[in-house]
């Protein structure tokens, strides 16, 4: 027998969770807007004066007409696109199709409110969508000048239905199938449901599901007519008595669906959960082809109940079909019942609902509109109300059914199980589909994250740049629930990094909206980066720079750097006799005693190899990977470490021995001085030795304490800047000599191996060869001879494109690396830790240091980055297209708009329009001759298809006749519309040619 434990992971593993979407709607430009619009009762339907009517080339006879409804359902900025986002010309966005360019803008936002960005995803991402008949055509057909430059094959590719998904993948590089999906008005339900059997055969890991339907031109209203689909005033009554149809609108919305068991691991935000699809057709046991059936619905809705596995007395639910129509309506409750019947005897305890009711039918949108309504309600755990129903269709015997029509917004309670939904959505011609959804399962609890927050930004342009950090600004401003690191990490892996880049770090929401809304230049840092790589070298600090407690918040919040800290001290125990961990981060109390402790020889260099070592450890875990390394004196050997030259136990093992060696020297002192090496090394003598040369105009000199009290004595007086460094004696003098030897001998007792990653000598100041790397006598030379710091950054900054990150306990080295290249930009020297006192933030500086990285162009491991904690991805505001006019009128204009008009909040609006240059009028086939045979064609298969659909005599079941050619009717009422423009337009040319 299955354990419980067994049956769920069963159960989860056949589940799709929806992680993402988008969608623009009738007055809502977002999903955000739609909700609101829902819940609080909009309808979305817009009266249009005569005026609008005849701008959009109407007949002005048809405004006389009684039967000439004067409304529609709007969509907003239709004709505006961001074409430079996704790498368009001007010329090539005016002849796409609108319907094409809002579902790319859409797919892209649904990705990011997912939180992917698909350069990185490592799956496969599918597409599954449909669009309605693009009408723009006759737009492009009617003008002549763009018909001369433009073949009809690229008017297609921008225009027909079929290259809808496939450009989505194009633009975006998805690699998952690529299917157009078109099923009429079910087209975008079936869409979610082909998604979901992708993902349950595997054959991709992610999808987008959806679709799109914009009606052109937008401000036209339609020929109403009895017993078609159509509504007589415009408004959509479903389930109602006086309801007598629907009215036609455009929208867009677009679903991301996952497989459950992924999404939950992942910790995306997970949405809604599709417990089930299922699609069928009528097939022929109905009275026409455009009639509904009520076995075809009841056996769709009884088969997702099956898949899914519930009860049908759990869906307290149902976002129907709902068309508003005399015979539509009927039916479906019809089958609704039977389905529920098979299972419950329970009367009126699930709602029932229809978006129609607010903004209209959006054809090919239609099913996904209504999931995203669902969806919305799941989320806010809320009935929102669907609209103009008071006294229920008389056809429709509610009292003994499981429904009733939810009038108003109310709560909407769990009963003591997860809340379920289901969603319909029937297509003329029969293809049925029906979606068994429930809400998101409760997010497994976040572990405890950093003190300090790395929350990043780009876009494409300065100005997308600006608005996104307002929008972000805005959204911490409203969104006090929210975990900081939740989008940080969001905003790190969610979304894609272009060249306009922004960075800062911050404590809390409080302090990121400060930071943002006052827009503090000294931390909130920008950047453009240029397409180039940008190498990376590690530049690892010599003694002098050490000090109790260096990286002590690193090690107590940084499992990376605590785990190899903690490695190294166990290693080095048995040569140091002591833990390195009480010299490095004594108890509270015992800071002054172990400050002399540290400042021994002995302790100091394994110390700060063992922190060199673990921050260097900790870029690794990061994802960032030098290019090459370089050292100063002890440093030298963490970057030896690192290329492979010596083992961890190795290295270990010399620095010990190398340290020890020194302490049991005589004490000497070392000074530096702002001279270059020709003017230090005649101030020498015989007991000062030149120590290391570490810019142009620095050097340090070493030797025997009163001889180095000498020259200080000397520079101060002729006004020379000096300073004595700390440490405990005199490195790379003459006063190492007595240990040289004895060293060679211990390094001849390690393995030494060719560098795997090239490094810089001290000792030569140029790229160490395998053969220095591998000999004896090489280090016994680096103990005692000049540091050539200096030339080893001369030979760096040869190569303007490198990033040199100081990898120890201060900004020295980067410093040093500042007075080699003076004021210019490049390369960029960035330090991994900025502070020497105690209290600071070590996290801070790190995680600063790696947004300056990310600014400069360094691929990140954001993964490993996070791989101590649990994130969790979260919806913030998505990309701010920057939206231009690109239109072509049906009167032939063509025309751009010269400023852009932001997607988001405090954008500046669209400009005057300006016309776009044309290319000469072709010569020979009128311009409009293939859209008049376009016409024709539609018009002959409309007719054929009247015959389809003639009335029948009523059923024995009482229902009415199906509802005529209402369909096609819309169709032909459409083109016939276009049919009397295009005559219009020819008689305005045939006029100008006179």
């Amino acid at each position: 027998m299955k354990s419980t434990k067994e049956t769920f992971d069963e159960l989860v593993a056949a589940d799709i969770a929806i992680v993402g979407m988008a969608g623009r709607f009738p007055g809502a430009g977002s999903t955000d807007e739609f909700w609101q619009n829902l819940r609080d009762g909009v309808e979305a339907i817009t009266l249009l004066d005569d005026e609008e009517i005849l701008a959009s080339g109407v007949d002005p006879a048809l405004l006389s007409n009684a039967n000439y409804v004067k409304a529609a359902s709007l969509l907003k900025d239709v004709e505006l696109f961001d074409a430079a986002f996704f790498g368009y010309t001007p010329r090539e966005a005016e002849i796409m199709d609108p319907q094409h360019r809002l579902f790319l803008e859409c797919a892209w936002q649904a990705l990011e409110n997912a939180g992917y960005d698909a350069e990185t995803f490592k799956g496969a991402i599918g597409v599954y969508a449909g669009a309605s008949f693009s009408s723009y055509l006759f737009n492009l057909y009617s003008n002549r000048k763009i018909l001369g430059r433009v073949s009809r094959l690229q008017l297609m590719i921008g225009n027909d239905k079929d290259h809808l998904p496939t450009r989505v993948s194009y633009k975006l590089n998805l690699r998952g199938p690529s299917i157009t999906v078109q099923t009429t008005c079910s087209t975008s339900l079936v869409a979610v449901h082909l998604a979901c059997q992708s993902l349950l055969n595997g054959e991709c890991d992610m999808a987008l599901a959806g679709g799109v339907s914009i009606k052109i031109p937008q401000q036209v209203g339609y020929l109403f007519q009895q017993e078609s689909i159509s509504s007589p005033d415009g408004h959509t009554r479903t389930f109602g008595a006086r309801g007598q149809g629907t009215s036609t609108g455009s929208g867009v919305g677009i679903v991301v669906l996952k497989r459950l068991s992924e999404a939950l691991a992942a910790h995306d935000l997970i949405l809604a959960v599709i417990k089930s699809t299922a699609v069928n057709n009528d097939g022929s046991l109905k009275v026409g082809y455009t009639a509904p059936s009520v076995e075809g619905q009841t056996k769709v809705i009884s088969e997702a109940l099956a898949i899914a596995g519930v009860e049908a007395e759990t869906i307290s639910y149902v976002e129907a079909h709902g068309t508003g129509t005399n015979l539509g309506d009927p039916v479906e409750i019809t089958a609704l019942t039977k389905a529920f019947r098979v299972t419950t005897a329970k009367r009126n305890f699930c709602a029932v609902g229809s978006v129609k009711t607010n903004i209209g039918h959006l054809d090919a949108a239609a099913g996904v509109a209504g999931l995203i309504k669902t969806v919305l309600a799941l989320q806010h755990k809320q009935l929102p109300p669907s609209l103009n129903f008071a006294e229920p269709n008389p056809k429709i015997d509610f009292a003994n059914s499981p429904f009733y029509v939810n009038t108003t917004l109310k709560e909407w309670p769990a009963n003591g199980a997860p809340r379920r939904a289901g969603v319909s959505s029937f297509g003329i011609g029969g293809t049925n589909a029906h979606v068994v959804i429930e809400e998101a399962p409760a997010p497994e609890p976040v572990t405890a994250s950093r003190r300090w927050q790395l929350c990043v930004l780009s876009a494409k342009t300065e100005a997308a740049l600006e608005t996104a950090t307002t929008n972000l600004a805005e959204y911490l401003q409203h969104s006090s629930a929210a975990e900081l690191a939740d989008v940080a990490y969001t905003l790190q892996v969610g979304r894609k990094a272009f060249k306009q880049r922004r960075m800062f770090v911050c404590r809390d929401l409080a302090d990121a909206s400060d930071v943002l809304a006052m827009r503090k230049t000294t931390r909130l840092l920008s950047h453009v980066h240029e397409p180039r790589t940008r190498p990376v070298i590690f530049m690892f600090s010599g003694q002098g720079t050490q000090y109790v407690n260096m990286g002590l918040e690193l090690y107590h919040h940084e499992a990376t750097f605590r785990a190899d800290v903690d490695h190294c001290a166990e290693l080095l125990h048995p040569h140091l006799g002591i833990d390195l961990r009480v010299v490095l981060y004594p108890p509270e109390g015992q800071t002054e005693d172990t400050r002399d402790l540290l400042d021994q020889t002995q302790y100091t260099q394994p110390a700060l190899f063992v922190v060199e070592y673990a921050l260097a450890r900790l870029w690794l875990a990061w994802g960032v990977r030098p290019a090459a390394l370089i050292g100063h004196s002890i440093g030298e050997y963490v970057a030896a470490c690192l290329a492979g030259v010596l083992s961890l136990e190795d290295s270990l093992a010399l620095v010990a021995a190398r340290g020890s060696l020194m302490q049991g020297l005589l004490e000497g002192t070392m000074l530096a001085v702002s001279l270059s090496e020709s003017e230090v090394v005649p101030l020498l003598g015989n007991q000062l030795s030149l120590a290391s040369v570490n810019a142009p105009k620095l050097c340090v000199v070493s030797g025997a304490t009163e001889a180095v009290a000498e020259l200080e004595k000397q520079m101060t007086a002729r006004g020379v800047f000096c300073k004595r460094l700390r440490t405990s004696h005199a490195f790379h003098s003459a006063m190492m000599e007595p240990i040289v030897l004895p060293f060679i001998e211990q390094a001849k007792s390690v393995k030494l191996n060719p560098p795997r990653i090239p490094y810089l000598s001290n000792v030569s100041g140029a790229w160490i060869t395998a053969a220095e790397a591998t000999d004896a006598n090489y280090w016994g030379k680096h103990l005692r001879q000049t540091v050539r710091f200096s030339a080893g950054l001369a030979e760096l900054i040869k190569e303007p494109n490198h990033l040199l990150l100081e990898i120890g306990p201060g900004p020295v080295l980067s410093g040093m690396a500042k007075l080699h290249i003076g004021r210019a930009a490049e390369p960029m020297v960035i330090s991994s830790l900025q502070r020497r006192h105690c209290g600071q933030s070590d996290v801070a500086d790190v995680i600063q240091a790696l947004g300056r990285l990310w600014l400069a162009g360094v691929s990140v491991d954001w993964n490993g980055f996070h791989a101590a904690e649990t994130r969790q991805r979260v919806a913030l505001p998505t990309y701010p297209f920057e939206l231009q006019r690109h239109w072509v009128d049906l009167s032939g204009t063509s025309t751009a708009s010269a400023k852009p008009k932001s997607t988001s909040t405090g954008a500046n609006s669209a400009s005057e329009q300006q016309p776009v240059e044309a290319a000469p009028e072709p010569i020979g086939q009128p311009a409009d001759s293939y859209a008049a045979d376009v016409l024709r064609a539609s018009v002959v298969e409309q007719q054929a298809a009247t015959s389809d659909v003639t009335p029948a005599p009523s059923p024995a079941n009482g229902l009415s006749p199906p509802e005529g050619n209402s369909p096609q009717r819309i169709v032909a009422d459409q083109l016939r519309l276009m049919a009397r423009q295009l005559e219009i337009l020819r008689s305005q040319r045939s006029q100008t040619k006179a």
